[in-house]
């Protein structure tokens, strides 16, 4: 086996978050698993995997990145790991055997959780604590009920590891308006955003800083630990 669990493909959101686990796995001599830059949102995700050739038949994929909390069990810097994902009434679940072996690999640091996904930015605390509250879900996404749909539909078992970079008690800036068609995020309006909400676009920044640098992390102790299992 190329590594313990094993993984075949890692997808990240394009941009920080896939800088973020290429540097977590830089050092690592055992075999590492493809990682994949996809992009953000659900219909350019969706496009994306249509166009991909990742449907080979017993393959494991990993989805990693940062998300925000829907609750205030769970902090900036937190490592959750998905149980399922729900989208507007419909729910789906991750592969059981594969989250819980990747449960047991890292288990003092990270919490399962219960995941939204949006098809926009939840930017403000009191709309991500009511959503928290009224939909049971502990955290925020924008790619992975989308993702597991897909993968769940070709028998393909998916894990969905992440980490908290936006808290539930704080606003961030509504960043909805600078994720193009394709999934990119345009600087010019990223920066418009930003200027527009200077205190919200510091805690942006500071919180998603922290999460990348724990998103690198964990990428690197999951396959560290690979090579001696």
């Amino acid at each position: 086996m190329p590594n313990f669990l094993p993984i075949n493909t890692i997808l990240v959101p394009q941009g920080a978050e896939y800088k973020a686990v290429c540097r977590g796995l830089s050092g690592i001599t055992a075999s590492i698993p493809t990682i994949v830059a996809i992009p953000v949102g659900m219909k350019p995700l969706l496009k994306y995997l249509q166009q991909g050739q990742f449907l080979t038949p017993k393959s494991r994929v990993l989805i990693m990145g940062i998300c925000g909390s829907l609750s205030d069990r769970y902090t900036v810097g937190d490592i959750v790991l998905y149980q399922n994902c729900v989208y507007q009434g419909k729910q789906q679940e991750c592969d059981h055997t594969f989250t819980a072996q990747l449960h047991s690999s890292l288990s003092e640091k990270v919490s399962l959780v219960k995941s939204l996904t949006s098809d926009r930015v939840i930017w403000s605390a009191p709309e991500k604590r009511r959503l928290g509250e009224t939909l049971a879900a502990d955290v925020v996404d924008m790619e992975g009920f989308t993702a597991l749909e897909f993968f769940n539909a070709a028998r393909v078992s998916v894990a969905m590891l992440r980490v908290v970079s936006d808290d539930c008690q704080h606003n961030i800036p509504d960043l909805t308006p600078a994720i193009n068609s394709d999934g990119c995020l345009n600087p010019f309006i990223l920066a418009i955003v930003m200027l527009r909400q200077p205190l919200a676009a510091t805690r942006l920044i500071r919180g998603s800083l922290t999460a990348l640098k724990v998103l690198e992390q964990v990428t690197n102790l999951l396959f560290s630990g690979s090579s001696n299992k």
